[in-house]
C-alpha cells in the first residue's frame, strides 16, 4: 500500500510522491535552497510539462529544452539551470545503474540500511545529509524496514523527531519541522 504523503499542500503533487519512487527521489534532489513544498512539487511540474515522469525520458531529453522546461513559470526550482542538469544526471544514473527503476535503489537484493545509505550517497546530488534524510523518509513513510535503517539515518531516523521532510505527515508536523530548522540555524549563527 502506498503511503499518504502530505508535503506540498497540492493533493496531485502529493499523490505523485506517494506512488512514484522517481518523483520522490527527484523531490529530495530538489530540496535545497527552496521551501520543501516547492522542491517536492517539482516532479509534478516536470511530469505535467514533459508528459510523463520517466527516468529515461528525462535523461535523454535535450538539455537546453529541459532547462527551459524547468525555468517556465512557475519554475521547478529557484536555480532551474543547475537543478535541471542535476535532475538529468540523477535520471541517467537511475537508467544506467538501476534499469530505470528508482525504487530498486532501496529494494534490489533486499538491502539493509547501511547499504541503502551507501547507494543513495553514490547518486548525483546526494551527499551524506541528503542521503540520511531520504533513508529516514523511506523508513518512516514508505515502509522500508531494512535492518539498521534508523542507525544509518542518524538523528533523522529518531522516532518522534521533527528534523526533516521524513517527519512531515500534516500541516502541524510541517510547522514543527520548520521550527526545528529555524532553531538549528539560529544556534549555528550564535556559534559562528
Amino acid at each position: 500500500m502506498a503511503p499518504n504523503v502530505n508535503i506540498t499542500g497540492d493533493s496531485e503533487a502529493d499523490q505523485l510522491l506517494s506512488t512514484n519512487p522517481l518523483a520522490l527521489l527527484i523531490g529530495m534532489l530538489l530540496d535545497q535552497q527552496v521551501a520543501m513544498e516547492t522542491a517536492f512539487a517539482g516532479p509534478a511540474k516536470i511530469r505535467e510539462r514533459l508528459g510523463s515522469l520517466d527516468a529515461g525520458a528525462i535523461a535523454d531529453h535535450d538539455a537546453d529544452s529541459f532547462v527551459e522546461l524547468c525555468r517556465t513559470p512557475p519554475a521547478v526550482h529557484r536555480y532551474p539551470g543547475n537543478m535541471a542538469g542535476r535532475t538529468q544526471a540523477l535520471c541517467r544514473t537511475v537508467v544506467d545503474e538501476w534499469d530505470g527503476d528508482a525504487s530498486a535503489i532501496w529494494t534490489r537484493d533486499s538491502p539493509d540500511g547501511p547499504e541503502v545509505l551507501r547507494r543513495l550517497k553514490a547518486l548525483p546530488g546526494f551527499g551524506e545529509q541528503k542521503a540520511k534524510i531520504f533513508l529516514a523518509l523511506l523508513g518512516k513513510r514508505y515502509g522500508f524496514s531494512g535492518p539498521g535503517w534508523r542507525e544509518s539515518a542518524g538523528s533523522y531516523g529518531e522516532e518522534g523527531s521533527y528534523r526533516s521532510v521524513a517527519d512531515i505527515v500534516d500541516p502541524e508536523s510541517l510547522a514543527k519541522v520548520r521550527d526545528t530548522k529555524r532553531a538549528a540555524k539560529a544556534a549555528a549563527k550564535q556559534k559562528a
